[in-house]
């Protein structure tokens, strides 16, 4: 089954809507709290009804969830589900330190398989379909194929870290994998988009507080590079749940040493 069109309409309507941030980006005004933690913008709002109405439009038959969108049963009558977070990093947006992206995903029966993650203030946009490979093209470039590291020692693996969430647990998973250099960014679908670059080879983050839509496409171009993300108990993600939440947080690695860092990510939080 080819999903070729499906990733041209989410590479299409990701830039669409990183151009709609950019138009508010100069001057970030009008934010809310949907809780203590969640910020919102008008900018999160805008792009997240653009691409929403126009998958409504052009995938009447697929289900939709959407940050910024009212969530349904409905979805779940679906095989099909587009995953959208219209800004993922509306922290680092509101400090405009430019780290932030829209994140287009697409699950089939449960399994995220499309994903595009484009950040507007470099232009550059990570995506990948399972099974048909991933690529990142930069400021409009020809698309560079995406190929996670093949480092398997975890004393030499490079961890990337959340520069507005990091948790202070990290310290004692570095130690316990004798990991000494980490990179921050802001979005998930960044610091995943830097496992697939070979910049870094793990992301770990232990909160319960992440959703479906922080995962989705992150995962999808993850898988297409080789790589594996399950929670850090080591379960899949299953899209087009009841429950939004990832109860377990997100464990994103290259894949050549996930089992090995499970356990001591298990160690670290049941000592």
């Amino acid at each position: 089954m080819s999903l070729e069109h499906e990733l041209t309409v989410a590479l299409d309507l990701a830039r669409k809507a990183g151009a709609v941030l950019l138009q508010f980006y100069s001057g970030v005004t009008g934010v809310e709290w949907k809780d203590e933690r969640e910020p919102v913008t008008a900018a999160d709002r805008a792009a997240n009804s653009l691409i929403v109405e126009e998958l409504a439009r052009l995938f009447p038959d697929d289900g939709v969830l959407a940050e910024e969108s009212p969530d349904t049963t409905g979805r779940l009558r679906h095989d099909r589900l587009w995953v959208i977070d219209p800004m993922d990093g509306t922290k680092e947006f509101i400090k405009r330190n430019g780290e932030f992206s829209v994140m287009i995903g697409l699950a089939i029966d449960g399994i995220a398989t499309v994903g595009a993650v484009y950040q507007p203030t470099r232009d550059r946009m990570f995506y990948g379909t399972v099974g048909a490979g991933a690529f990142l093209v930069d400021q409009g470039g020809e698309p560079i194929p995406l190929s996670v590291s093949t480092t398997n020692d975890t004393t030499s693996m490079s961890v990337a870290v959340s520069r507005s969430h990091r948790s202070p647990e990290i310290d004692a998973v570095r130690a316990a994998l004798g990991i000494e250099r980490e990179v921050r960014s802001g979005s998930v679908g960044l610091k995943v988009g830097l496992i697939c670059e070979r910049e870094c080879d793990l992301y770990i983050h232990p909160s319960p507080q992440t959703k479906q839509w922080d995962s989705c496409a992150p995962e999808a171009i993850l898988a297409a590079a080789g790589g594996r993300m399950t929670d850090l108990k080591g379960n899949p993600f299953v899209y087009n749940r009841t429950d939004l939440y990832n109860r377990h947080g997100i464990l994103a690695t290259n894949g050549r040493a996930h089992e090995q860092i499970l356990e001591r990510v298990a160690e670290v939080f049941t000592s």
